[in-house]
This record gives structure tokens, C-alpha cells and sequence, in this order.
């Protein structure tokens, strides 16, 4: 799978499909696989760019802090090193976070924009949910895996998960360790509630009902920050809807894509 050198670090990335670029950008501790239930479906209508963010998967993984600045601007050099002027946009979790500063910092790069299971700070009635601020305190060998168990509802799903990030992080490398402890600061410092009103590109702000990570009231406050952003609420889904809904989420994100 083919690297790009971007701002010091190397990005690992895949572009698969034809057509529209759409740039999808993946959560908080997750590879670019996490996009595995929405590759097979949107690549047959778009050029999907997919890429672990820095601090995961096979990117590099530089001591921290990030930012979801930062990171956004990795994103954007990514797309100038493909060539790509504009693109939709589309950010689940931290990478909502990520795309929110993307679309802030680099309006001219953002055809529409979509926000999934994401807050834009950490003032109530935004940000984590009580459970989700519990894990926060677990060492980062522990962590990814108990948000990865909190992340689904589905019990087979989350048991799955769970042991999946397990297995992935028992003999975490200090390389991968310095990872979850940047992405983690890029998270906690995240704010972009006072900047939200500067994004004028199209954006769809989807959410799951039952999301016991991050509070579903976040997407209200982005929604309603945001100038003409179209609110989406999946009855009774996860923080990872986009994988126990796939159809519906896939659907929805389809709809306001292609209008």
C-alpha cells in the first residue's frame, strides 16, 4: 500500500473507485479500515481516499501532542500530494473532529461535508458521555479496546471489537503507545464551537440515537452551528453505526452526497 510524505511523517493511504474524489477520515485509535463496511459501496460511485491518521495503523507515529488541526492539515497535504483540488469530506468520531478543522482552515478543499458521531467541544451538552470519560483514565494499552467494546450495542459486535483491539494493542510498541496518547490529546483539546459558523460548505451531521460514547446531543450543538446543516438521527444507533447500520448510514450519506 503506497505512502505519502507529508508534513515530516509518512501517511499510509489507499484510493480505490472512480469518479468525485471523496476523502473519508477514521476515528480515534482506528486504521483506515474501520471504512471497511463503506469502501465496497462508495467506491462504486466515487474515488474514495481512505488513510490512517498520524499515531495509527501503518502512518508514522510521532511523540505529541496532536491536534485535530494538525491532523487536518495532514489530510490536506495528502490531497495535494494526489492531485486533489476538491473533495467531499466525510469524518466519523475524532475524524468528524478532524474534518470540522478541515473545513474551517481550508474551505476551498470541501465540496460537502459530512460529520458522523463527532462533538466540536467538550461543553455540555457536548462531548463524551460519562462513560466514555471513565475510560479516559485507563492506561493506552487498555484504552482502545474498552472504547472499542463501549463503541457498539450489538453484544456479538462489541465482544468482537473488543477482542479485536485486544489482541492489537496486548504487545503495543511504545511507537503505537506515543500514538493513542496524541490522538488522545487531539481529542481532549478539541473546540471548534465559536468557529463552526465560518463553514458554508453543504454538511450532513449523522448521528446514532444510542451512541454511549459520545453524547448525541453533540451533533444538535454542530447542527445548529453550522448554517443550513441537515440533521440525520439513526434510531437506536452505536457510535459505530456506520458499521451495526450500515445500510441505513450508507444510504443517508449517499442521499446528501449525491443531491
Amino acid at each position: 500500500m503506497p505512502t505519502a510524505t507529508v508534513n515530516g511523517i509518512k501517511i499510509n493511504y489507499k484510493v480505490e473507485g472512480h469518479g468525485y474524489p471523496l476523502v473519508m477520515i477514521m476515528g480515534f485509535s482506528s486504521p483506515r479500515s474501520g471504512w471497511a463496511s463503506q469502501i465496497p459501496i462508495f467506491k462504486k460511485h466515487y474515488q474514495v481516499i481512505t488513510f490512517d491518521n498520524r499515531g495509527v495503523g501503518k502512518s508514522d507515529k510521532p511523540e505529541g501532542p496532536y491536534t485535530t488541526q494538525m491532523m487536518a492539515d495532514d489530510a490536506v497535504a495528502l490531497m495535494n500530494h494526489l492531485g486533489i483540488e476538491k473533495a467531499n469530506v466525510m469524518g466519523a468520531s475524532m475524524g468528524g473532529m478532524i474534518a470540522q478543522e478541515l473545513a474551517i482552515n481550508h474551505p476551498e478543499k470541501v465540496n460537502k461535508l459530512v460529520l458522523a458521531c463527532t462533538y466540536c467541544c467538550k461543553q455540555k451538552p457536548s462531548g463524551d458521555t460519562p462513560e466514555q470519560a471513565a475510560l479516559l483514565k485507563l492506561p493506552p494499552k487498555k484504552l482502545a479496546a474498552a472504547m472499542a467494546r463501549l463503541a457498539c450495542n450489538n453484544p456479538t459486535l462489541k465482544f468482537i471489537v473488543g477482542m479485536m483491539a485486544t489482541l492489537q494493542t496486548y504487545f503495543i510498541s511504545a511507537a503505537a503507545k506515543a500514538g493513542i496518547i496524541g490522538q488522545t490529546a487531539a481529542c481532549t483539546n478539541h473546540n471548534t464551537l465559536d468557529r463552526l459558523p465560518k463553514i458554508k460548505t453543504p454538511t450532513l451531521v449523522i448521528v446514532g440515537t444510542e451512541d454511549h460514547l459520545i453524547t448525541p446531543a453533540s451533533s444538535d450543538v454542530i447542527a445548529k452551528n453550522i448554517p443550513g446543516a441537515k440533521l440525520v438521527k439513526v434510531e437506536g444507533g452505536s457510535h459505530m453505526f456506520f458499521l451495526e447500520n450500515k445500510e441505513e448510514f450508507n444510504q443517508k450519506v449517499l442521499d446528501f452526497l449525491t443531491k
